[in-house]
């Protein structure tokens, strides 16, 4: 058994409120643990984004009762929302309040990772799923008016990636640009942080293991954003893996019925085979064990400010090979873009604070489990 912390996802999409057919709490955080994921990050791009303070708080109430792992949360802005910002990152955190109270909403301080109510703000500067789309002028505002000690993160790729490096440059504020995708935007980012820049950088397993190619045959189950790159691409960030900082899933679960419809939406799950993927990859001789502890575990912890606890830690199968298949799989969407693909390394157990929690495909605990951190 390989022994590795419990690994830390910052960058999920959870689906509550408002589409919970598609995830919700508890069906993500099991996914979660199933793939050795004992903390997630949640996006705020919501069927009603989360911009506001109430907003957030009624999410945080949401999760409070359905979460099998601990979970934090984002703030999103289109630049209208900049009086809200003082609020969230500088919510009032209190002990565990009455299931009927939303105003007092708080965690035990033992789980108080930083001195913010969240743990950064998520911009889109490219259309993406909710069209959660800002422009250069309003991205200056909102830089400026972003005074948490918490990163921005940007979806920006392509042709935006230029105007991002020029504001972050301009403010000097920390940023960390999501799913890295392509040898043009890793190329742009390693120039940044050679010039000085306080910029760190994700790339999600997709974008890792899949390329163009297996886009044509997965059709719209392999439709994401940013879009699958050449192999190329894929070699350039396997060859650069020192200069990014950590793996995000970007799990973005979607209904085989949307997928299969005339108008798809982009994103693809990924919290459960993330860690199989790596492992294999790992066997491979493409990256070490070591890797993996700092791609999903050391600097997730370290650049979010993310409480760790030397109890939280995951048992691994890293010998026996297998097949993915997506009827074992927690996620409530069902499917899995990897699918077929043949990986060695599987999650046996899991240690939440020295409590098991997972075990042989099973999930121990019970909703409300998991911690607000």
């Amino acid at each position: 058994m390989l022994t590795l912390p419990g690994l830390i996802d910052i960058h999920v999409h959870l689906r509550t409120p408002g589409q919970e057919y598609k995830e919700d709490f508890y069906t993500g955080t099991q996914a979660a643990l199933a793939g050795g994921f004992t903390t997630v990050l949640d996006m705020p791009n919501n069927k009603i984004p989360i911009t506001t303070q109430v907003l957030l708080e009624q999410k945080i109430e949401l999760a409070r009762q359905n979460i099998v792992c601990d979970v934090g949360f984002y703030f999103g802005s289109l630049g209208d929302n900049l009086e809200e910002f003082e609020k969230v990152t500088n919510r009032v955190r209190h002990p565990r309040p009455d299931r009927g109270s939303i105003n007092n909403i708080g965690i035990d301080s033992r789980f108080r990772g930083n001195d913010t109510g969240v743990f950064g703000l998520k911009l889109y500067l490219n259309p993406t799923t909710g069209n959660f789309l800002i422009n250069e002028e309003k991205l200056i505002k909102i830089y400026q008016a972003w005074s948490s000690n918490q990163p921005i993160l940007l979806h920006c790729e392509g042709e935006t990636m230029p105007m991002a490096l020029k504001v972050i440059k301009a403010t000097g504020k920390k940023t960390h640009i999501c799913h890295v995708s392509s040898k043009e935007e890793l190329s742009a980012i390693i120039e940044a942080k050679n010039a000085g820049l306080p910029v760190t950088c994700g790339v999600t397993p997709h974008h890792l293991f899949l390329t163009e190619v297996d886009a044509k045959r997965l059709g719209s189950y392999g439709l994401m954003k940013p879009y699958l790159k050449t192999q190329a691409d894929v070699d350039f960030l396997w060859n650069n893996l020192d200069s990014i900082d950590l793996i995000e899933s970007d799990h973005a679960p979607h209904t085989k019925e949307e997928k299969d419809s005339d108008n798809p939406p982009f994103g693809v799950p990924g919290l459960e085979t993330t860690l199989p993927l790596l492992l294999t990859a790992s066997s491979e001789g493409k990256l070490k064990v070591d890797d993996i502890k700092r791609l999903c575990h050391n600097n997730p912890a370290k650049i979010f400010n993310i409480p760790t606890d030397e109890n939280t830690y995951i048992e691994v199968d890293e010998t026996k090979p297998y097949t993915l298949n997506p009827k074992p799989l927690f996620t409530k969407c069902g499917w899995s873009p990897f699918q077929g693909k043949k990986v060695k390394g599987k999650v046996k157990t899991v240690y939440l604070r020295g409590e098991k929690v997972f075990d042989q495909g099973q999930i121990l605990t019970k909703p409300g489990s998991g911690k607000i951190i």
